[in-house]
């Protein structure tokens, strides 16, 4: 009866929508099929534009050029407002381009006493090409990445791990991992970093200088512009980039939204109108599939994993099941995040929550408890971070963004376990083991687990669920 009741409902719609498509007049037809095409061309094309966001903002707010490297010479704080970033780690960035000089090289030195890098890297699209480093491909021996362009037919050399984008441009995260947050040891990782090399394969006989240009003090602004300009980043990817052979569905549908290869972007008043329309529903719907959650990691409570499996397993296959292609899922994660990991779980794994033990949503004004137990399962650290639930960067004016446990001060119980504390303000004689939230934001948390072990995946070690604290 039930199915039945359904059948008829559903024809009725049908019925109704068949009805006021014939009403519609072409010109509201048309407008009708460009905000549709918008949604989709929104989730879609978020992770290139994600990229280009962060390109952007190095070429327009830093000396840095493409083919060089991009650090942040401390832990990150606020001015980096990147998408869910690690500020227990100093970050490197290449943006590689062969377009004009041919492959290029990226070297990962090898791990030492004074230091090791985790390394990932990927095409625009932040589909993980190879992970580097110390749980990368080269297992921490040192290690040349060699990025092809497009069509590349010339001899590889011996000694190179060979990397085919499918694009000419893309970017290499590099997290130089830090022993403490000591002046000595940031110092040290620092200077760590700076032993990555950057260049084309034409100079491998003898490799010019790597530039390296400090952001620390930069706002670096790439979170996700619900408006106009997201379609002129996405422009910039299809005048720049080739076109995938999975993504050829799109050429029609962006056409109609006047991004063309080879031609401007300059959409007309209802056009740019069905736009703005468009984006302002990709981002409600981008927004509900988030606040929906995702599948929870320990089979129960609310941390979850750091992206739906389904796009995990197919971006780690680079995409090359020809049966799935998760867009939506790919959406939602590059509204969040960035990056791709070829072996997640190797050298890191993330977990994210969006609500505490009760289901409800961090709230910036509230205080709330983590309590870490003992015996993280990690060889190298762990870490929890706050972001603002809304833009998921660093809270902007916030003294710093989180806690791990390279911090040397942190109080830990008698047990071994540790209380970390968000709120708005430290609870009395805690304030080692406290991360500031903004009374005016919601927030959300992401546990990160560096070199984590087998009794995270066994599930033998469990991270409870946040509770609410008493204030003090």
């Amino acid at each position: 009866m039930k199915n039945a009741v359904l059948l008829v409902l559903g024809f009725v719609t049908a019925m109704a929508s068949a009805a006021a498509g014939k009403d519609m007049s072409p010109q509201e037809l048309a407008g009708r099929t460009i905000e549709r095409r918008a949604v989709e061309a929104v989730i879609w094309g978020i992770p290139a534009v994600n990229y280009d966001l962060m390109l952007q903002q190095m070429l327009g707010k830093t000396k840095a050029k493409v083919n060089e490297v991009l650090y942040w010479g401390r832990p990150l704080d606020w001015h980096n407002q990147t998408l869910t970033p690690n500020p227990d780690a100093i970050y490197f960035m290449t943006f590689y381009n062969t377009k004009d000089v041919g492959p290029v090289v990226i070297e990962i030195p090898a791990a030492a006493d004074d230091g090791s890098l985790n390394a990932n890297i990927v095409n625009p699209w932040q589909v993980p090409l190879e992970d580097g480093g110390l749980h990368g491909a080269d297992q921490g021996k040192g290690g040349k990445y060699l990025l092809l362009p497009p069509g590349y037919s010339g001899q590889v050399p011996d000694g190179y791990f060979a990397l085919q984008p499918g694009t000419f441009g893309g970017y290499a995260l590099l997290r130089s991992n830090l022993k403490s947050h000591s002046a000595a040891d940031v110092a040290a990782a620092v200077d760590y970093g700076k032993r990555a090399k950057v260049y084309p394969l034409s100079q491998a006989a003898a490799p010019p200088e790597t530039v390296f240009t400090d952001a620390a003090d930069i706002v670096f602004d790439s979170t996700i512009r619900y408006d106009a300009s997201f379609f002129e980043g996405l422009n910039r990817i299809v005048q720049s980039e080739p076109w995938l052979d999975r993504d050829r569905a799109m050429i029609d549908p962006l056409r109609s939204l006047g991004i063309e290869k080879g031609k401007a972007f300059a959409p007309d008043a209802a056009t740019a109108q069905g736009l703005e329309t468009g984006i302002h529903e990709a981002r409600a719907w981008l927004e509900a599939k988030y606040d929906a959650g995702l599948p929870s990691f320990f089979g129960g409570g609310h941390w979850t994993f750091p992206a739906p499996p389904d796009l995990i397993k197919d971006g780690q296959a680079g995409f090359a099941d020809p049966d799935t292609y998760p867009t939506d899922s790919r959406g939602l994660a590059y509204s969040y995040a960035y990056i791709g990991i070829k072996r997640l779980g190797a050298g890191q794994f993330y977990l994210i929550t969006i609500r505490d033990k009760d289901g409800n949503a961090f709230d910036g004004g509230q205080s709330y408890r983590l309590t870490v137990p003992a015996n993280a399962p990690v060889e190298q650290y762990w870490s929890v971070t706050a972001y603002d639930r809304e833009t998921h960067a660093l809270i902007r004016n916030m003294p710093r963004a989180s806690r791990s446990s390279q911090v040397p001060e942190m109080q830990k119980n008698p047990d071994g376990s540790i209380d970390v504390f968000f709120g708005p303000a430290a609870p009395e004689g805690k304030d080692s083991n406290w991360v500031p939230t903004d009374p005016a934001r919601k927030f959300e948390l992401m546990f990160r687990l560096y070199a984590p072990t087998k009794a995270l995946f066994e599930k033998t070690w469990t991270l409870p669920d946040v509770e609410k604290a008493a204030r003090r």
